[in-house]
């Protein structure tokens, strides 16, 4: 009689906690919700965030506040991220660094990729291999042929060794056996300024920072990292094209959330974030940032995420990985 007791309060609690879930789903959100971007404000995720974020609280009907945690690659914000309450109200902007690369190559970063439900992709940014125009190269070829006959001899920036311009330079160095020499900058503005005056001689540069300064001739572009060309520059050919079939880096942008968020709030926000990335004027303000919108839902975030891990462990578990521990 007891033992029956028992198991009937504690069904009781159950069906308790699951009603108090369920209706806290049905009333979300009920007060204000928190985006929690990993970079500095008039960071490009700062701005994105804060355009879809004023027009996500439109369509809630409660205030969204953007969150700045910059530090470590992202990795400080995309910490707290991960040990907010999974309860709908604290989401956040990530890219791939912070969400792959940075765990993958810093087992003391404070969380995993587990650690996050996808909501919606945003879009990507590709990156384009530039070089100063002092360094003899007109093509990907001669750039090639430029680093075997002197291994070592042509730098390159990065922004730390789990940055996309670190993993995408050494993808292409894997890939057609040459030796580039790494030159670390805490931004990739700071390290475009030592290009622009000659001090290094390439960067896989985010377009962000580079458009400009390759239309004004400043800086040759010699191939654009995504598989397919881009219409700002219809006659500059992929790397893929150029003598790398499959060769791709691009760094995405996406909304997540604390894992175990419950699913009705996720697939509520990924449908209202992808309906704000599909419209006109965002994707004007995604393409003033360099930002090619590709609004997605969940499971297609978590194929990309899923692909980059592969991707990026397979590079740095090879033979010829060097790269540091980047710190937190």
């Amino acid at each position: 009689m007891i033992q029956r007791l028992a198991s009937a309060y504690a069904l009781g609690l159950a069906a308790a906690s699951f009603l108090a879930v369920c209706s806290a789903e049905a009333g979300w959100p009920e007060r204000p919700i928190h985006i929690i971007v990993p970079f500095p404000a008039g960071s490009a995720a700062d701005t994105v965030s804060r355009q879809i974020g004023s027009r996500l609280a439109e369509k809630l009907g409660q205030p969204v506040v953007v969150d700045n945690r910059e530090g470590a690659s992202g990795a400080i914000g995309t910490a707290k991220l991960a040990s907010s309450e999974a309860d709908g109200y604290t989401i956040g902007m990530t890219t791939t660094t912070p969400l792959v690369t940075v765990p993958l190559l810093n087992k003391d970063a404070g969380y995993k990729v587990d650690d996050f439900a996808p909501i919606a992709m945003i879009g990507y940014s590709p990156f384009v291999l530039v070089i100063h125009p002092s360094v003899p190269a007109k093509t990907i070829e001669d750039y090639i042929a430029l680093a075997k006959a002197k291994p070592g001899s042509l730098s390159y920036s990065s922004d730390g060794d789990a940055s996309l311009a670190r993993l995408g330079a050494e993808l292409f160095a894997s890939m057609t056996g040459i030796e580039l020499t790494q030159i670390p900058y805490k931004s990739s503005t700071q390290a475009v300024i030592d290009l622009l005056a000659g001090r290094i001689d390439s960067q896989f540069g985010i377009l962000t920072t580079t458009q400009r300064y390759i239309q004004n001739g400043q800086l040759r572009a010699l191939g654009v990292t995504t598989l397919q060309r881009l219409p700002e520059f219809p006659d500059l050919p992929t790397i893929a094209e150029s003598g790398l079939p499959g060769y791709e880096v691009t760094l995405w942008m996406a909304m997540v959330a604390p894992a175990q968020t419950p699913q009705s709030v996720v697939d509520r926000l990924s449908t209202e974030i992808n309906h704000i990335v599909a419209q006109d004027e965002v994707k004007k303000a995604l393409h003033d940032q360099a930002i090619v919108a590709d609004p997605r839902g969940p499971d297609e975030v978590r194929a990309a995420i899923q692909k980059d891990l592969k991707k990026w462990t397979d590079l740095t578990s090879s033979q010829t990985w060097t790269a540091k521990v980047p710190p937190r």
